[in-house]
């Protein structure tokens, strides 16, 4: 099989035949070239009827491969990265998921740890396709893993092999075309003004403040439990800075936000009143009203507020609707915003909800005059 060389780079071309190559150009049989792509990969075609065909298809991609080097780069990062094992891939993708909450890095490492790598660790990541995407969604469901938890694992593979889809390890994301595992998530139990007022008058002083800054302003409970009086920035807003993160017991930044970002809220005259009455009983510790109950310097502990609330429910003196739990006081403030015509769009905002998505799935059911309003409306054009 005698072959020709051309330029350092280019290639070669040759023909595939029992004839000399000085009886190339009489042959009747085409020939075939030969060169390496953009990822260095040796790679072959044949057809071309002509020696200046050959030649002028081996220019075309050698001119090409000089002129874009990025596409070159991308080929090349799609050879490394394709052959990269997914737990090796998937380690090396999750030092880059920086700003994470500590929360939502011990979810991911439960995900990774619990799900995804004990079935896709040891797959080269250029083997992925929606084939064993899908199957990875069907031994969660045979396996018995709950809906909210195959979502949260199909989430996470998605991110990752999306990271790798624009790295150019894919054409497609292996994803595109996949239908996530259906969860359906539980609604908000949300408790009655009369449940609420008696709430606040069986805690103590500290429960009684987080549920009004839940229930009043919508805030998350660690968040409560860092409220400041120097936050209260104006007769009707208080700025929400920081919050006790729950693994730590430590004040950190808030959720979804990086450090040094915040959300103001509404702040109604009863909360402004109760958060008054708290410093002139109990004072105040760097502008704090909460504090450890045995080291004032330190933060108000969770596990306070949730025995407390074990205590108030096992007394029997409450009625507590099956499903309520603490956050729902803060879905008590988001029934409140919407019942009363608030734009969602500044309920998400004021509740720190990452995207106004969240804030509809969970409380669409609590606009039930929309579709009546809607209709009225409609009718009326509809008849003029």
């Amino acid at each position: 099989m005698p072959t020709k060389a051309l330029a350092r780079g280019m290639g070669t071309f040759f023909k595939e035949c029992e004839h000399p190559k000085s009886r190339w150009s009489k042959c009747p049989h085409t020939y075939k070239i030969r060169y390496r792509d953009a990822a260095g990969r040796q790679r072959e075609e044949t057809g071309f009827t002509t020696q200046d065909r050959a030649i002028g298809k081996l220019t075309q991609i050698y001119n090409e491969r000089k002129a874009n080097p990025a596409s070159r780069t991308r080929a090349e990062r799609a050879a490394q990265y394709g052959a990269m094992r997914f737990g090796e891939y998937a380690t090396r993708w999750k030092t880059e998921q920086h700003g994470l909450a500590d929360s939502s890095m011990r979810q991911l490492n439960s995900l990774l740890e619990h799900h995804l790598l004990p079935i896709l660790s040891n797959r080269r990541m250029s083997t992925f396709d929606h084939r064993i995407v899908e199957g990875f969604i069907q031994r969660m469901k045979d396996e018995g893993i709950g809906t909210a938890t195959q979502a949260n694992a199909f989430a996470k593979l998605q991110s990752i092999l999306l990271h790798a889809y624009r790295l150019g390890i894919y054409t497609e994301s292996p994803t595109a075309n996949v239908v996530p595992p259906h969860y359906i998530a539980r609604r908000a139990v949300i408790p009655s003004a009369s449940q609420l007022r008696a709430l606040l008058s069986l805690g103590s002083d500290n429960f009684r403040l987080i549920a009004e800054l839940m229930s009043g302003c919508g805030m998350r409970n660690g968040e409560a439990a860092a409220i400041n009086v120097k936050n209260v920035i104006a007769d009707s807003t208080y700025r929400i800075t920081e919050q006790v993160n729950q693994t730590t017991q430590h004040l950190g930044r808030l959720k979804h936000r990086k450090e040094g970002e915040y959300r103001d809220v509404p702040l109604p005259r009863r909360v402004k009143e109760t958060i008054e009455r708290h410093v002139h009983e109990h004072g105040t510790v760097n502008g704090y009203l909460l504090h450890h109950p045995r080291d004032r310097q330190k933060p108000f502990p969770y596990h306070c507020l949730s025995n407390e609330w074990q205590r108030i429910k096992k007394a029997g003196k409450l009625d507590v609707p099956e499903g309520m739990t603490l956050y729902s006081l803060r879905h008590f403030f988001a029934s409140n915003c919407l019942s009363r015509g608030i734009p969602i769009t500044d309920v998400a905002d004021w509740m720190g909800h990452r995207s106004v998505n969240i804030t509809f799935k969970v409380y669409r059911h609590l606009m039930p005059g929309s579709m009546e309003k809607a209709a009225r409306v409609l009718d009326l054009a509809l008849a003029a």
